[in-house]
């Protein structure tokens, strides 16, 4: 007899636990915010026990302190609204600048006063020792910082009152009036401690140090650390290969694989695809994943015709190589590309897109100029076409 929730708790449950997993920050103005209110109590529980992230939930935002499992993953980069353009160095420094600009602004603040704080904070000398300018005097200056605020307003930190950002682009004279949204803003970072608190200065030691949680001094926390770092990939990553795993993991993981897996069923929906080389958490509404494959357009066709020739591919492969493969097939089909794939410069640029997709998916890897399959790309392989001969009608 099933003692589980009945069936239209468990699909609201869902709904809210893949909400926040798509987006761990939620605000009133999102749809599936009220969902995971009313459920606040059991996700919590859940998250608390199976992954160790802390769920907080109020009257206006509803925050899902996820830490990353991976400290040195960076194919999953911030992206610009509308554009999807991944954030640069730069961007990151702009946007870390603007969130100590706003902490300490009025409820409400101008496009123009928080650019003049950005500038001020910029002055830092140790920004100039590491090469980080900003003038903001000229339109592509200007689109960084648009940028990071249009980053913000889709978080819910920043509301627009008056004024339009398209306008400040064109000229710094036309100014932007924002609400400032203070609980959302005190939720954004999500560390274990605070930065303030944090002396070490190399950027790699820093991250590590504020993420760094309290190490298991007993055997059943060692357990529960392990199920909450496997728990964590399979919710996060595209792919979890055993061979990538500490001897710990691995043997934990062999031994709880169903039990692991069948919880996420149970909460998100995902269903454990187990192969030999790993296992994939894939999600047959495909909905959570922020890199999608297959994919229309350009892009998304060259990287499934990549995918292929890697999976089928004897050895790794050159960039150089490859380059030459795009610019063959942009040849062959420039009837359904568009009609910029075809010009010279365009491969080098369409490869580094497509590879940025493989790797995000954990497909390939890019290792100077070599780039190898990994084994989850061999169901991209194509087998050679079977012709059968059409039995004649008697």
């Amino acid at each position: 007899m099933n003692s589980g929730p009945p069936a239209d708790v468990q699909a609201e449950r869902r709904r809210a636990a893949r909400a926040l997993l798509a987006a761990p920050l939620l605000t009133t103005a999102d749809e599936d915010f009220r969902l995971v209110r009313k459920h606040a109590a059991e996700l919590a529980a859940w998250f608390t026990q199976e992954t160790g992230w802390r769920l907080a939930v109020d009257a206006e935002t509803a925050r899902l302190f996820k830490s990353p499992s991976r400290l040195d993953d960076a194919t999953r980069p911030a992206r610009t609204p509308r554009t999807g353009v991944a954030f640069t160095r730069r961007r990151y420094v702009l946007i870390c600048l603007a969130l100590a600009v706003l902490e300490r602004a009025d409820a409400q603040i101008t496009l123009g006063r928080l650019a003049e704080g950005v500038l001020t904070a910029a002055g830092d000398p140790a920004l100039a020792a590491a090469g980080v300018e900003f003038r903001l005097e000229h339109r592509e200056e200007r689109s960084d910082l648009v940028a990071v605020v249009r980053l913000l307003l889709e978080r819910g930190v920043l509301h627009r009152v008056a004024g339009d950002e398209e306008a400040y682009l064109s000229a710094s004279a036309n100014d932007v009036l924002y609400d400032v949204r203070r609980r959302v803003l005190a939720g954004l970072l999500a560390t274990t401690r605070g930065p303030s608190t944090v002396t070490i200065t190399d950027p790699d030691r820093r991250l590590s140090a504020l993420t760094e949680e309290v190490s298991p001094d007993t055997d059943e926390l060692r357990l529960r650390s392990l199920r909450h770092r496997l728990t964590r990939r399979l919710l996060d990553d595209p792919v979890v290969y055993y061979a990538e795993l500490l001897e710990g993991e691995r043997a934990y993981l062999a031994s709880q694989r169903h039990a692991i897996t069948r919880r996420i069923t149970e909460l998100t929906g995902l269903v454990a695809e187990v192969r030999a080389e790993g296992i994939a958490m894939v999600d047959p509404e495909d909905e959570l994943t922020d890199v999608r494959m297959p994919e229309q357009g350009t892009e998304g066709h060259l990287t499934l015709l990549l995918a292929a020739h890697l999976a089928t591919a004897d050895g790794p492969r050159t960039v150089p190589e490859l380059v030459d493969l795009v610019r063959e097939l942009a040849v062959r089909h420039s009837a359904f590309w568009r009609k910029s794939a075809a010009e010279p410069a365009a491969a080098a640029d369409l490869l580094t897109q497509a590879l940025d997709r493989l790797t995000a998916l954990d497909l390939a890897t890019v290792d100077g100029q070599a780039v190898r399959a990994k084994p989850a790309l061999v169901r991209y392989a194509l087998a050679a076409p079977i012709i059968r001969k059409a039995r004649s009608r008697s």
